[in-house]
């Protein structure tokens, strides 16, 4: 293994399949033809994306498993109605206001990587493939092995024989029905993925048309149609019952923050867009435009989810839901055992959707890193369908061995905290290039500067010590993942060859 990865290290200062404009670092909101219809990238990637496309891919990689069963367990730790569907806006808002910051560096620099471009223009390369690094090793592959295998486990309501136990292994490792379902999404997306980007959007618009339908009809079904009188009486019918018995008071902030964890992550893969800005027909205006419409829409209908859980169980039962699952809980309310049938259905819909938003995505930041000199060249490379081909089997065949081993998910809590830490980074960045980069061209301006983006920063910085406080054996083993980057680019930057004048901006 040293020897292969010695020889690939090699051959980065001799490969010449990259063009030498793909080595450089160009100026902030500098890429040739970035922002021209039917242009393209470094002579191959399309962009071919529409504000409609753009903005499924921000709503159809937030919504996956998360929201039909991460109440239960906020729940558990606030308690009450009140508080449940407080964690619910107060993670939304924050998430909202990261996405309108964002908006200003993806009109700055619609370049294929998105964040990834937007830290090593803002702090250096170091920080961007450390960014990168974690994305690729445990970010973006843990969370498609995680909910692929969610697809494979709602599948098996459907299918027993898609079940969890182990069929062979050895201690955690090893094939079950539920992970050989995983293993399947992921390379039916990644061969998908690899027909070319028509085909990726195709699948991507279609699941997030569902998913959002999905949980419209979960909505207007919980609060409308088929409430349940009684869960709406015990959740909503006196002060106490609304907003509980537990005075709020510092430890209640504490347990308060810990339970926005679910909330947020539930609502996390927003900023994916901006890997693919490169691939948007006119990205200085629609990555922008797709952020804020995405993550607004999404926002509101999660709220409205939970209104509905609410109406139709007792916050009692939402917390002991049987595996968590509070939308199958809700919906048996209404149909009986057909209702947990037709919500097992929809979370598939949901996970599939969002694993195919992930897979198209994910594979771009592999890519600019490869163009910048710091990761293997070949997955800067693109196939003949103009997509970055190497990069998409490499991130498929690796989420696919997480799937497989059954540590995503341990991984997945270790991150959170060098993923707020990142989110934290990318935010201050529109502090730090108004500073550095004054005069470079900013279609749009964050929204509610530099108000909205500091209470951000703060915010997601008070969530960071929280977690430090609440749970540190989760926190420590994010930074360590993270940080286990930096001597992979220590040794990359150093065989990397020098960088080549950039391409001039062209409008």
């Amino acid at each position: 293994m040293r020897r292969y990865l010695k020889d690939r290290l090699d051959s980065w200062g001799v490969n010449k399949s990259i063009s030498a404009t793909s080595r450089t670092k160009p100026a902030a909101g500098q890429q040739a033809g970035a922002d021209r219809p039917g242009s393209t990238e470094f002579g191959g990637l399309r962009a071919a994306l529409s504000l409609p496309d753009a903005t499924a891919i921000v709503a159809g990689g937030m919504i996956g498993s998360g929201i039909f069963i991460v109440s239960a367990d906020i729940v558990r730790h606030v308690g009450s109605p009140a508080a449940l569907l407080a964690v619910w806006i107060v993670s939304g808002l924050m998430t909202i206001a990261g996405a309108l910051a964002y908006g200003e560096l993806a009109a700055m620099m619609p370049q294929a990587g998105g964040q990834y471009i937007y830290l090593r223009e803002a702090y250096g390369g170091l920080w961007a493939f450390v960014y990168g690094w974690t994305l690729l090793l445990v970010i973006q592959t843990g969370t498609i092995a995680a909910v692929a295998v969610a697809f494979g486990r709602f599948g098996g309501v459907l299918w027993p024989a898609l079940g969890s136990h182990l069929w062979f292994g050895i201690g955690g490792m090893g094939l079950s029905g539920e992970r050989l379902a995983a293993i399947a999404v992921i390379a039916l997306l990644t061969l998908a993925n690899l027909r070319g980007l028509n085909l990726g959007r195709l699948v991507q618009n279609s699941f997030t048309t569902a998913k959002l339908l999905s949980l419209l009809l979960i909505v207007v079904l919980g609060c409308i149609i088929a409430p349940n009188a009684a869960a709406r009486i015990a959740n909503f019918g006196s002060h106490t019952a609304f907003f509980g018995s537990q005075p709020w008071s510092i430890a209640f902030a504490a347990t308060f923050g810990a339970a926005m964890v679910g909330g947020l992550f539930s609502a996390d893969a927003w900023a994916t867009v901006t890997f693919t800005a490169s691939e948007v027909r006119n990205p200085r205006r629609d990555v922008p435009l797709s952020l804020a419409i995405g993550t607004g829409i999404v926002i509101l209908l999660y709220c409205l989810t939970n209104v509905a859980y609410l109406f139709e169980l007792p916050s009692h039962a939402i917390a002991s839901a049987s595996g968590d699952r509070v939308a199958a809980a809700a919906m048996r309310m209404i149909w009986g055992h057909p209702g947990a049938a037709l919500t097992a259905l929809l979370v598939m819909v949901s996970t599939f959707g969002c694993a195919n938003g992930l897979i198209l995505t994910g594979a771009r930041v592999v890519y600019a890193m490869a163009h910048d000199g710091v990761f293997f060249p070949g997955a800067g490379r693109l196939n003949r369908a103009k997509v970055p081909g190497i990069a998409l089997v490499m991130q498929g065949g690796w989420a696919a061995l997480l799937a497989l081993s059954g540590t995503y998910s341990e991984l997945l809590d270790y991150v959170i905290f060098a993923q707020l830490g990142f989110y934290v980074l990318t935010v201050s960045a529109v502090f730090v290039m108004r500073r550095t980069h004054p005069d470079t061209p900013r279609p749009y301006r964050a929204w509610g500067y530099p108000l909205l983006p500091a209470a951000y920063i703060a915010a997601a910085l008070a969530l960071m010590a929280d977690l430090l406080i609440v749970k540190p054996g989760y926190t420590w083993p994010g930074l360590l993942i993270a940080l286990s980057g930096v001597p992979i680019y220590a040794l990359t930057s150093r065989r990397r060859p020098p960088a080549m004048p950039s391409a001039p901006s062209q409008a």
